[in-house]
């Protein structure tokens, strides 16, 4: 997955273009190397609203990336290009991971790259995409699906979530966290997230959980109840699960879950502590818990997941093979949690 190729053509949204540039085409401080070879590719010059863009490759160059980036498209009532289409097919046979931002969607549904697959796109579009590719199941109500090798997302703030998934697919949590620090962007939004909610990046202090969260990251170690949180808010558990649909998108207990697994995660990858101790600091109580939880979510052991990502940053024993022989597609194994 080492060199991302960003796909574009007259028509593309110049948001996504640049945030895809941005996340991948960038080497965050203190990440290990190599990081990801990034480039362009298009039929010629390319005019994304009043940018003009000078690729660096013809689309030919698509099947050797190891991912593919499709940006949105700017008119879905008009068909893309063939050659991109045909472009983006060839890429994802050669074995490229390809992935839409927002309405890039309807390229790869051009391409029959999402038939018989769950796919998401812009909400303004999720009725367009059904009735023209209808051996799509579109889900209008999520962030981001992961399919392995092909993914799509939702609009705008959630092609971000999106580009930060691979980054912590392939680089680890710890790293993730640290492009979403420089971006000034919240470093984890399960793709099973309601794509619309009232609060998606609340600001600190005006919503009803502002002191919470704090106060919740504060104690991961502590075996929390929606009691304790609905307590500490001064609220009811009812009413609490109402702000937190509203703030978040998701329930207290998926919203807690999920912080203790990023927490277990970054531990894995930043530190030699056991399981157990490392159970004991998310929450989890046991190492067990913590293993049934981990593997569900994460879709691999903690251990595994360890030797994964500490191989980034440390020299593989002689004779052991790379991560990525060892685990296969990392695409088909980690996976975001539904909502």
């Amino acid at each position: 997955m080492s060199t991302v190729a960003l796909a574009v053509t007259d028509g593309m949204l110049h948001f996504e273009l640049s945030l895809a540039y941005e996340v991948f085409g960038t080497h965050p401080t203190g990440a290990a190397d190599p990081w990801y070879s990034f480039v362009v590719c298009g039929p010629g010059a390319v005019r994304a609203g009043r940018f003009l863009l000078e690729p660096d490759h013809g689309l030919d160059r698509l099947r050797h990336a190891g991912t593919v980036i499709v940006p949105g498209w700017a008119d879905v009532d008009v068909d893309p290009p063939a050659g991109l289409v045909d472009a983006v097919r060839a890429a994802h046979e050669a074995g490229a991971r390809v992935a839409s931002l927002c309405t890039g969607a309807f390229v790869l549904a051009a391409a029959g790259l999402l038939d018989g697959k769950r796919a998401t796109t812009h909400w303004a579009h999720t009725r367009d995409l059904a009735a023209r590719f209808p051996q799509v199941e579109v889900d209008p109500d999520v962030l981001y699906v992961d399919n392995g090798s092909v993914l799509t997302s939702a609009g705008k703030a959630a092609a971000m979530d999106l580009c930060l998934h691979l980054v912590r697919l392939d680089h680890g949590s710890s790293i993730a966290n640290t492009v979403a620090r420089r971006l000034v962007v919240p470093p984890h939004r399960d793709g099973g997230q309601a794509q619309f909610v009232t609060t998606p990046v609340p600001a600190p202090d005006n919503h009803p959980l502002a002191e919470l969260f704090p106060w919740v990251m504060e104690r991961l170690d502590h075996p929390l109840t929606v009691e304790d949180l609905a307590r500490q808010a001064r609220m009811s558990s009812r009413n609490l699960g109402r702000h937190f649909r509203s703030v978040t998108g998701t329930t207290p207990l998926q919203w807690l879950l999920t912080q203790r697994i990023r927490h277990a995660q970054e531990l894995l990858e930043t530190t030699d502590d056991s399981i157990d101790a490392i159970a004991a600091a998310t929450g989890m109580g046991t190492a067990t818990t913590l293993r049934r939880h981990f593997n569900r979510t994460v879709g691999v052991p903690p251990d595994t997941y360890r030797r994964t990502f500490r191989s980034r940053t440390r020299p593989a024993p002689e004779g052991l093979s790379r991560p990525e022989e060892r685990m296969g597609d990392r695409g088909d194994v980690f996976r975001p949690v539904p909502a």
